[in-house]
């Protein structure tokens, strides 16, 4: 789907109750078709996406659509090209974003990427990687809220230095992880005793 007003058949000026009828309508379509189960989803998951997008455009919170271009263009960065990623991340799922993203060729990956990349390694705890993908999500789009918004939390809670080495599970023992429980519980998941006091 390229154009969200074209597949739920709404003009760029439909209220947000045409818009809601329009969906309605084609709801029913696919729920009464002959399509496979596993089609329907999909479809239903199309349909929820071009949805979702022009509601946040009529509210002006969202993504804009233009003409010219064969996808969603983000002002807030919630481009549609990984609206399945953000999802994912959003509910959890971050080995399974993470998957999304890496099966990306280099060659496509646009700004977004590396900021959805940033947010995988952040919730992971690997902050000088989340740093990094940050940083080049901003060099890349420089005007980007989002992506700036990011990188200065980032650049304002390096002050103190980020820790680098990881043990063998991936964890850093971090800042973040430190401030949620004792360190010295970290002992465990880090293979040694952080602080000999306890």
């Amino acid at each position: 789907m390229n154009n969200p007003y074209e597949f739920l058949g709404v003009s760029r000026n439909a209220t947000e109750q045409q818009v809601m009828d329009a969906y309605r309508r084609i709801a029913g379509e696919i729920q009464n078709s002959e399509l496979s189960p596993e089609e329907r989803a999909n479809s239903m998951r199309e349909l929820d996406s071009a949805y979702d997008f022009v509601v946040n455009e009529l509210r002006g919170t969202g993504a804009y659509y233009s003409s010219n271009q064969s996808d969603y263009a983000g002002n807030s960065g919630s481009a549609s090209q990984f609206s399945d990623v953000r999802d994912r991340i959003n509910a959890g799922r971050i080995d399974d974003a993470e998957t999304i993203l890496d099966g990306i060729p280099s060659s496509m990956r646009t700004a977004e990427w590396h900021y959805l990349k940033g947010l995988i390694h952040q919730r992971r705890g690997w902050l000088n990687d989340a740093y990094r993908c940050y940083q080049t999500a901003c060099s890349i789009d420089p005007g980007n809220p989002e992506y700036a918004a990011a990188f200065n939390a980032m650049n304002n809670n390096a002050a103190g230095g980020y820790r680098t080495a990881r043990n063998s599970t991936g964890c850093d023992a971090c800042d973040v992880c430190s401030g949620l429980i004792c360190t010295d519980c970290c002992c465990e998941c880090m293979g040694g005793d952080l602080i000999p006091c306890c």
